[in-house]
């Protein structure tokens, strides 16, 4: 098991809303133990306010895993728009005479 796994909790202990953020990163990882993801997921039954919590979750993880992706230059040119393009050729070439 990896080092970053919390403690076991024993299969018929539930989990406090504070323990679930603690599990978030294995269970993500597809490395939490059968029992200790049994005791997660059945805690995500019953906790709404865990589920919308593990939705910003990943969607931070994504945009922050984003921010750092390359970026190719096919994608700049069809994220730019081609007026932006033209007006700031238009104004290099001004600058240069």
């Amino acid at each position: 098991m990896p080092a970053d796994v919390p403690p076991n909790l024993p299969p018929d202990q539930s989990m406090t809303c504070h323990e679930f953020t603690d599990f978030i990163m294995a269970w993500l990882d597809g490395e939490l133990p059968p029992a200790q993801k049994a005791v997660f997921d059945e805690h995500m039954d019953i906790c709404g306010d865990c589920v919308r919590y593990l939705e910003n979750y990943r969607k931070t993880v994504a945009l922050g895993q984003a921010a750092y992706a390359p970026v190719t230059e096919k994608a700049l040119r069809e994220e730019v728009p081609e007026e932006l393009v033209q007006a700031v050729l238009a104004a290099r070439r001004l600058g240069r005479d």
